[in-house]
């Protein structure tokens, strides 16, 4: 193999090229980002970015090395697996040997392309404007981002509703942590509705929810995303039916093909979260180089997420049922260490407002860590 082609330029991308030569992979390496911008982390968008706390150019990552071919502004169109040629939209054709599938996913939106989203750069940038000028924001969707784009905002002195078809949080978290967290949302000043009927966006200040209409100088979309394979539907890779790329063990899709990130499906599943990108990168690297041999990527079940005064991490299986263990600190304080013990033997540990090592955390959460409960 003498030339590596990675499509897409995200955490995960950059994970397997930096992987790719630990594991001593010396031929070429060529990256290929459809972004005007250098590699980014995107955990900072909808929170300091967002609000005009730090700059853009904190989010970004350390650059790939100079034995990196770092392309910005290629956008590939299309995959020639017979010819192992990437096509980019300007019609260049990019060969390879070995090539790993990084595209991740898109804010999915409502309306069409006017809708205010936080998943690049530049969509922070340009709700950024928007938000220094308003009084008031709706944010549709209760998850992760949702909520932490509505903080974001309440912290700028909005007045901020979040519409959601369901209780905010509760499927991805189950509803007693869900609860603690919306509950904190409320204390901020953060109006949470619930629209069962459904969501109807009528102009870009006015939404609609059952039989009321909802006005705010600014709506933001934070309902998910969609994986980025539409570049891909001709090619012959196996897609499932949400169209995420289907990758094996060792995160491979076909041969001299490999995947990483949120464009990934294993088992008809996503997992688009930072810790996973990471892992697969990792993963897709070595399944590229070493095939069978390689070690299986291992999921790493970790979650965090800041939002309305909470610093909530996750270790271990989602959604949680039922009433944790409180291992330390005081739920009534918002700041203690939980367990949640499941029927398969595994174990949830959440740490809220409470220090304690990721590693340490992680050891928790998979079992291996003692801890005696704390009064409350």
């Amino acid at each position: 193999m003498k030339r590596v082609v990675v499509v897409g330029g995200s955490i995960a991308a950059l994970t397997a090229v930096q992987s790719l030569r630990v594991e001593g992979f010396d031929g070429r390496v060529t990256v290929l980002s459809e972004e005007p911008h250098p590699p980014y982390s995107r955990v900072p968008l909808s929170k300091g970015v967002l609000a005009g706390r730090e700059p853009a150019e904190s989010a970004l990552l350390p650059p790939p090395g100079d034995d990196i071919e770092f392309r910005t502004g290629a956008r590939a169109v299309r995959l020639d697996p017979r010819g192992r040629l990437v096509v980019l939209a300007d019609g260049t054709e990019v060969p390879y040997d070995g090539l790993v599938v990084a595209t991740g996913a898109r804010a999915r939106r409502l309306t069409g392309d006017s809708d205010l989203v936080v998943r690049t750069l530049d969509d922070a940038g340009a709700l950024a404007s928007r938000l220094a000028t308003a009084r008031s924001t709706i944010v549709l969707g209760g998850g992760f981002l949702g909520m932490e784009v509505a903080t974001t905002c309440r912290a700028l002195g909005l007045e901020t509703t979040v519409v959601d078809l369901a209780p905010p949080l509760r499927r991805l978290l189950g509803p007693w942590l869900a609860e603690l967290a919306v509950t904190a949302a409320r204390d901020h000043g953060i109006r949470v509705l619930v629209a069962p009927d459904g969501v109807a966006v009528l102009d870009e200040h006015r939404v609609r929810c059952g039989d009321s209409v909802l006005e705010a100088d600014v709506i933001v979309c934070a309902v998910g995303d969609v994986p980025n394979t539409d570049w891909l539907r001709d090619s012959g890779l196996p897609l499932n039916a949400g169209g995420g790329v289907a990758a094996d063990a060792c995160c491979r899709v076909a041969p001299g093909v490999v995947a990483a990130g949120d464009v990934v499906s294993r088992q008809g599943r996503r997992t688009p979260h930072w810790t996973n990108a990471v892992e697969q990168g990792r993963a897709a690297a070595l399944g590229l180089l070493h095939g069978e041999s390689a070690r299986p990527y291992r999921p790493d079940p970790y979650f965090w997420t800041e939002q309305s005064g909470l610093d909530i991490k996750i270790s271990g299986e989602l959604p949680l049922t039922g009433t944790p263990e409180v291992l330390a600190g005081s739920v009534d304080a918002r700041s203690a260490l939980l367990a949640w013990h499941h029927d398969s033997g595994t174990t949830t540990a959440v740490a809220v407002n409470h220090r304690l090592p990721v590693i340490k955390l992680k050891r928790l959460g998979a079992g291996a860590l003692s801890a005696s409960p704390a009064r409350t």
